[in-house]
């Protein structure tokens, strides 16, 4: 009997749709197909993918509405907001478009008499993308896309909770006229998937999601007789310093909507918030009224500004955090009896910011990954940063001020992949999206991230022999 992928939908609890699990067999030929096919597809001109490229970006823009109903009913993003998926995913698709042909091209690497030399970007092969489940269309976009362009071939095993996402990939390819095994699906387990890493016949994983899922594909990846290289996107616990100039009502809207968003569910979400005490008292209060203005609901409803967690285990997790940290002493600065959706054993649960908080609880040093965070008072820029920096991943930092020198010094030190200032939980295409510590290997995005889908190639050719 064939196993089963059952999308179980945060919004009601139905099965919103059903697919057969690929047994070894299947896993294997789909493999070998993307190995036959990347020969002819490296040879296509770069103009020419990136023609490709952006017929499949305009397919996928004029489903945008469909994109929407697929996020809120697979996911539980609140259908209002499926468009900002569309647009997020658009931009980035639009700015590698634009800037392979010079990303990809041969570097010069300057005259020498008698020779001609240069460094070749080649495709690294068959690239194997596990994408996240909370943004499916663009996590997957960042590597998948690129790789194309790269001349590399694709096969997309997304999370089991979105894997309607990796389908909608292939009709929006097919849609723009890439040849045929260029771009594939598969739905596999977890086991599954470990043995395709180590098969030999994957060149590159993709992957964003857990330290834990990260570790497995490393000892897969270690297993592996080919060596395949790696691009993980793990854990984050992303901070926001809001220093004494800040803009209170711009930051407190703008950290708000970082930790909220998406239900908190964000892998650059503001996770912990360190508020200097000349203006934390203005800053709380307006956090306060924000937070308590959302409406909790389902997300196919119109009038939902925050949706249900992804699953009732996801929301037990966050409630726990919650719980944890006021037995410890936090105290919790919203009304949750206002958020009448929110219920325990489901997964709709009211957000929550907890005042009081210090890094002997959980919810200022592990991943909470939902709508509750935590507020410290600190009295200089010194403790903000030593706050920052105790962390075991880094993805992102907000810094909130009106001094760019502050900023920029302030954000020198803070280990990090991205220093922002005045922002929050956003991704500039142009800027290499990286984490340090547990939070990852490897680039997608901007110029850099085609680096990590090819491999160089030196030519050294003598031109005179006399």
């Amino acid at each position: 009997m064939t196993d089963t992928l059952k999308i179980i939908s945060p919004i009601d609890g139905s099965v919103y749709a059903e697919r057969p699990l690929a047994d070894d067999a299947e896993i294997a030929t789909t493999l070998k197909r993307a190995r036959t096919a990347r020969t002819e597809w490296r040879r296509v001109p770069v103009s020419e993918r990136c023609r490709i490229a952006t017929a499949f970006a305009d397919a996928m823009v004029a489903d945008t509405d469909k994109v929407g109903e697929l996020l809120a009913w697979q996911m539980g993003r609140p259908i209002r907001y499926g468009a900002g998926e569309v647009g997020g995913f658009e931009e980035r698709a639009r700015y590698m478009i634009e800037v392979a042909p010079d990303a990809l091209a041969d570097i010069d690497v300057g005259p020498k008499s008698g020779f001609k030399r240069a460094i070749r970007r080649e495709p690294l092969g068959v690239v194997l993308n596990l994408p996240a489940w909370n943004f499916p269309y663009m996590t997957a976009l960042n590597a998948v896309l690129p790789a194309i362009i790269a001349g590399n071939t694709v096969v997309m095993k997304h999370s089991s909770q979105t894997a309607l996402t990796a389908e909608h990939f292939a009709d929006c390819f097919a849609r723009a006229g890439l040849p045929e095994s260029v771009f594939q699906v598969l739905h596999m387990s977890h086991d599954a998937t470990g043995r395709a890493i180590a098969s030999g016949l994957v060149d590159q994983v993709g992957f964003t999601g857990s330290v834990t899922g990260g570790r497995a594909i490393m000892a897969a990846v270690a297993s592996a007789p080919n060596f395949p290289a790696t691009c993980l996107e793990l854990g984050g616990k992303d901070p926001a310093y809001v220093r004494p100039d800040a803009d209170i009502p711009f930051a407190v809207e703008n950290i708000v909507d970082g930790a909220f968003f998406n239900s908190g569910q964000s892998c650059c979400a503001v996770e912990r918030i360190y508020v200097h005490e000349a203006v934390y008292d203005d800053f709380i209060a307006g956090v306060k009224d924000t937070v308590e203005s959302y409406v909790l609901g389902p997300s196919s409803d119109s009038e939902t500004t925050l949706g249900p967690l992804v699953r009732t285990s996801a929301a037990d997790f966050v409630r726990s955090q919650v719980d944890d940290a006021v037995r410890a002493g936090a105290k919790p600065l919203i009304d949750t009896t206002r958020f009448s959706e929110a219920r325990a054993d489901s997964p709709y649960m009211a957000p929550q910011v907890l005042l009081d908080a210090d890094h002997s609880m959980r919810i200022m040093t592990e991943e909470t990954f939902g709508p509750a965070h935590g507020i410290m008072k600190v009295a200089s820029d010194a403790e903000a940063l030593e706050l920052m920096n105790d962390s075991p991943f880094g993805l992102t930092a907000s810094i909130w001020t009106a001094d760019v020198d502050a900023a920029e010094s302030i954000g020198d030190r803070i280990q990090t992949g991205t220093v922002y200032m005045n922002r929050a939980d956003y991704l500039d295409p142009a800027l290499a999206w990286v984490g340090v510590k547990q939070t990852g290997r490897g680039v997608t995005l901007s110029k850099v991230g085609y680096e990590h889908l090819t491999r160089p190639k030196s030519f050294h050719l003598r031109t005179r022999t006399d």
